[in-house]
């Protein structure tokens, strides 16, 4: 998105975020336009994290949003929850994983003895993509460094990918779902599983068995990173 840098600027330090230039980048003059180059604060606390993320204006979703979607959960959680990006009642609610998707991820949770109140839940996206199209390479790249942050506030034990999206942007690769789930993987260091979407197990009810390994395989991945 192309933007004023000084509007940008005015807008970080409103909000009390200091904003640094790398270094022999000149300061640009007034009025001149700049492309965003994906800068992002990586010093916000939860609220100033939550503030940035309800007035983004990084890529065109903004434009067609009712609302962000900055997700739900205890801020000290051992599980994270990531998927793909707000449907939309999500967008409507502003809370992710609502509907039919939403109670049966509730379901499998509370089998695993968490909840929607003691795991953080999150999108890769904050905002829904028209029509709940998959997203836009720029429309993650420009989301990803929220949730990153939202992963070093939280340093869950360990994040559950739930679906082919979310799994293949953390994981930046293009395996399928199959053959990713199964297995323990890393994001830096954070241990994370994969798992089918709860939506796709509406579809597919004889996944839940396979479901069920993977939310077996990620307690005991939390338990060896507790202990």
């Amino acid at each position: 998105m192309i933007q004023s840098e000084h509007q940008r600027r005015a807008f970080l330090e409103a909000l009390g975020i200091d904003v640094w230039l790398p270094r022999g980048l000149a300061e640009p003059e007034p009025g001149v336009d700049v492309v965003d180059a994906a800068i992002m604060p990586d010093s916000l606390d939860w609220s100033g994290l939550r503030d940035t993320v309800a007035a983004c204006k990084r890529c065109r979703l903004h434009e067609s949003r009712t609302q962000t979607v900055f997700g739900v959960g205890n801020p000290d959680a051992d599980w994270m929850i990531v998927g793909e990006a707000p449907g939309a009642e999500e967008d409507r609610r502003g809370e992710p994983f609502v509907g039919r998707a939403g109670k049966l991820l509730d379901e499998m949770l509370r089998a695993v003895g968490q909840g929607r109140d003691s795991a953080f839940i999150a999108n890769i996206l904050k905002c829904r993509p028209p029509n709940n199209r998959d997203p836009k390479p720029d429309e993650s790249s420009e989301c990803r460094g929220y949730l990153e942050q939202q992963i070093e506030l939280v340093q869950p034990r360990i994040i559950l990918a739930v679906g082919r999206i979310a799994a293949q942007l953390l994981l930046d690769t293009d395996t399928p779902v199959g053959r990713l789930r199964g297995s323990r993987h890393q994001l830096a260091d954070t241990p994370l599983v994969v798992t089918y979407h709860p939506a796709h197990l509406l579809r597919s009810p004889s996944q839940k068995r396979k479901a069920w390994d993977d939310l077996c395989l990620a307690m005991r991945i939390a338990a060896e990173a507790s202990a």
